[in-house]
């Protein structure tokens, strides 16, 4: 791990954990994938942060993505909406975990069972409650998000209970 926040990964391969022979990032093809914006939030390290999106609503701290000036016409209409998923780039988790000990588990788990940030594709998802839109300013105001101040947007949509809801019953 490095020092500079910008560039450290914010990971340690802990006893029972397994990482790849190799770092996804430098396999990637290129997606074109393009960062729309940037969170704002009050958490600048690992440990201040919520370890998921519950956490960040019972702490109750405000937090904001904004948005680059040349996608604010996309914001059009959101404010609508009750909530929103937010999809970010997790900049600061590795990539290279495979096999993953949580602390809360007693055996180790593949990380695509488990929300870890630590991924081959570190895309954070997250369901937040939209308190206003400032579409001039590109500025959504949300309940909580559980990401590092300046985490990179990927993209923002209307969360809709009816289809996106899962049917508890079935």
């Amino acid at each position: 791990m490095t020092d500079d926040p910008d560039t450290a990964v914010l990971t340690t391969i802990r006893a029972r954990e397994r990482a790849l022979p190799f770092d996804p990032g430098t396999r990637a093809t290129d997606a074109h994938l393009v960062f729309i914006g940037k969170a704002e939030t009050a958490w600048t390290q690992r440990g201040d942060c919520p370890k998921n999106m519950g956490q960040a609503r019972e702490r109750k701290v405000p937090a904001q993505v904004l948005v680059d000036k040349e996608y604010r016409e996309g914001l059009l209409g959101l404010e609508a909406h009750s909530h929103v998923i937010i999809l970010t780039w997790l900049h600061r988790s590795a990539r290279d975990l495979i096999v993953q000990q949580p602390r809360h588990a007693d055996e180790p788990r593949g990380t695509f069972a488990l929300r870890s940030p630590v991924r081959p594709n570190p895309i954070g998802l997250h369901v937040a409650r939209l308190v206003s839109v400032d579409m001039a300013e590109g500025r959504l105001v949300l309940q909580g998000l559980d990401v590092l101040d300046g985490t990179p947007v990927i993209d923002i949509k209307p969360y809709f209970a009816s289809s996106d809801r899962p049917d508890l019953e079935g």
